[in-house]
């Protein structure tokens, strides 16, 4: 028995680690959105475009947990930059540190790669 037990932890250990090193591979994914309008300004920065995991977020709340108090459901009625988010506003909303992590880490959301990108 317990050896099933470890065989199964160390499978759930071992997936984790591949999504988490996919995740990290710069591409958008199905229902992901590249938020790239401020991409100038994130040019200065020295970031990439930020890589919003649409679904992964969709799955775990319904929609009316961010639309239409924290965001507005209309390309360029949000604008969105990382002073506001660190005020407390749309992603800040929940990336406080509290609810979940806290947007000091730029390349959990600034990932985007353009040359990794699939067709």
């Amino acid at each position: 028995m317990k050896r099933v037990s470890f065989l199964i932890l160390l499978m759930t250990c071992v997936a984790v680690a591949a999504g988490l090193f996919y995740a990290s591979s710069g591409s958008a994914e199905y229902a992901d959105i590249v938020l790239n309008s401020k991409s100038e300004s994130m040019q200065k920065a020295g970031v990439n475009p930020v890589v919003f995991p649409h679904w992964f977020h969709r799955i775990r709340f319904k929609c009316k947990v961010c639309h239409e108090d924290i965001f507005i459901i209309k390309k360029g009625a949000n604008d969105i930059n990382m002073s506001k988010i660190m005020d407390g506003q749309f992603c800040g909303r929940c990336h406080n540190g509290l609810i979940a992590w806290e947007p000091l880490y730029c390349d959990r959301c600034h990932s985007y790669n353009p040359e990794a990108a699939t067709p």
